[in-house]
């Protein structure tokens, strides 16, 4: 695996970013972008959220936290992804297939789409790469992960990621462009690794739990 570090400066100018999805890391990383100087259009199915997102907060799935004018918030899927340079999907894993089938109609051709969340199809065993290029094999693939919690990133507290592709120059470049003042994006080309890694980081956390829970102490922790 090799890893970089970005300089957090963007190259070329700002583009048009499609968030697909509504929920507190969707709505987080559409107020990354939007301070990375992107135009932002986040789709969420409940117009509930739209219309909650547009009136400047998020308030069922990030209560408190105000939400910055610019996020152009739609529950058409076609709208926000029309004529988008990159698209971010936040859906849970195990939607991911399905959201796809319907936005694969509107993807434009050769836009990168970056995973924002992590898991493993639980049917099928499959990647969630691997299910992005059965259903858009005309757009390369990316993830996006790291230590980094929705409600930070939202307040602009500072926080840094790993954008991860098979192709190095692709996740420079996509690391670049998503990197801000308070949002620091290291690339990868390691994507298989950054999405196991994530993945798997979830089932040792509860682990470490259950060891805690129980009592065993940090070395029966760490030998788990």
């Amino acid at each position: 695996m090799s890893a970089k570090r970005t300089s957090g400066s963007k190259s070329g100018s700002g583009w048009r970013v499609a968030v697909l999805g509504g929920g507190a890391w969707g709505t987080a990383l559409a107020l990354a972008m939007l301070r990375a100087g992107h135009d932002v259009r986040l789709y969420a199915r409940d117009t509930e959220t739209v219309a909650a997102i547009a009136r400047g907060e998020n308030p069922r799935y990030l209560p408190g936290i105000s939400i910055e004018p610019g996020i152009a918030a739609t529950s058409d899927m076609a709208a926000a992804l029309d004529g988008a340079d990159c698209v971010l999907a936040v859906t849970p894993a195990q939607s991911l297939r399905a959201v796809l089938a319907t936005a694969r109609h509107h993807v434009p051709r050769g836009a990168p789409l970056v995973l924002c969340a992590k898991g493993i199809e639980r049917d099928t065993g499959a990647l969630l790469s691997t299910i992005v290029e059965v259903s858009l094999p005309n757009n390369p693939v990316a993830a996006l992960s790291g230590p980094s919690f929705a409600s930070d990133v939202a307040r602009g507290l500072p926080t840094a990621v790993v954008v991860a592709a098979r192709e190095a120059e692709l996740a420079a470049d996509l690391a670049a462009r998503f990197s801000a003042e308070n949002l620091r994006c290291y690339s990868s080309d390691d994507l298989i690794g950054v999405e196991i890694g994530g993945a798997l980081k979830n089932v040792f956390a509860i682990a470490a739990g259950a060891v805690t829970g129980a009592g065993l102490g940090a070395s029966a922790q760490a030998a788990m």
